[in-house]
């Protein structure tokens, strides 16, 4: 437990911060196992939804859940298995 006040504060922000972070990679962490669901089985819609994966990758790094390589490198990796399917 925290002994100083600006401690609890730092605690409670700390929890919020948590779980807008978390919701916020859940939602492209999902979208990208669809998608490469979507690239094994071959179906051709998957790049009608990889935008929204794109955005969703772009706005955790914009938020600073992920960093900017690390969104680039997701990116190029799904891009790759997408552009694979024929």
């Amino acid at each position: 437990m925290p002994n100083k006040k600006s401690a609890e504060k730092e605690l409670r922000k700390a929890k919020k911060r948590n779980i807008s972070n978390k919701k916020v990679m859940t939602t492209a962490k999902s979208l990208v196992k669809t998608n490469l669901k979507k690239v094994i089985a071959n179906d051709k819609s998957v790049k009608d939804d990889l935008n929204k994966t794109i955005k969703a990758i772009d706005k955790a790094a914009k938020k600073g859940v992920i960093k900017k390589n690390t969104a680039s490198r997701k990116k190029s990796r799904l891009m790759k298995k997408v552009n694979s399917v024929k």
